[in-house]
């Protein structure tokens, strides 16, 4: 059985090389979605790697650290809004079978991560569930950007990759809410 420790190291890991496939074919092909998703790896290495060496602080430090947490999960939807802006300024519509293929090694990667995650989510209450919920929303994520590529390819439209990345935000914004009210319950 694993330690959540090296759960943690693993996920993070993982979060951080996509992140630079995601990225790197986010702005190949001008999209908001992959490029909102892959600054939410990043976001999610890092929640990963805060929460590693936060298990070991005391309980008030805990706390502190998972309202840190709240707040980084709100990068995704700053990265969206600007994102959404420039691309109303100057819309192009992105390449519908490359995005649905990178979004597929995102999804593996995600659901990989969310299975790791699950057994340890109610330990360290706020902690874990930072990145269990991180995880656990790129899955989804990847499931709307996949089916967005899709429609791209049938209908070329810049309007499925914004609305899918506004939905990124939302959803990011929902778990930072989450995450905020559990830190009052730190473990």
């Amino acid at each position: 059985m694993q330690s959540i420790r090296n759960v943690l190291r693993l996920v993070a890991i993982l979060n951080l090389a996509y992140f630079f496939v995601e990225f790197s074919f986010a702005l190949n092909f001008g999209s908001v979605s992959l490029l909102a998703d892959s600054i939410d790896f990043l976001e999610d290495a890092s929640i990963n790697i805060l929460i590693f060496i936060g298990l070991s602080w005391t309980l008030s430090a805990r706390m502190r650290l998972a309202r840190f947490l709240a707040v980084l999960l709100l990068v995704p939807v700053v990265s969206v809004v600007f994102s959404v802006i420039q691309e109303l300024n100057d819309p192009s519509v992105p390449s519908g079978k490359g995005i649905s293929f990178v979004a597929t090694g995102a999804l593996v990667i995600n659901f990989t991560c969310s299975l790791l995650l699950t057994k340890f989510r109610k330990d360290d209450q706020n902690l874990v569930i930072a990145a269990y919920l991180s995880a656990r929303n790129d899955a989804i994520t990847n499931i709307a950007i996949i089916a967005l590529g899709i429609l791209t390819i049938f209908w070329p439209s810049s309007v499925f990759d914004i609305a899918v990345g506004v939905g990124i935000g939302v959803l990011n914004s929902n778990s930072a809410i989450k995450v905020w009210r559990s830190a009052k319950s730190v473990n």
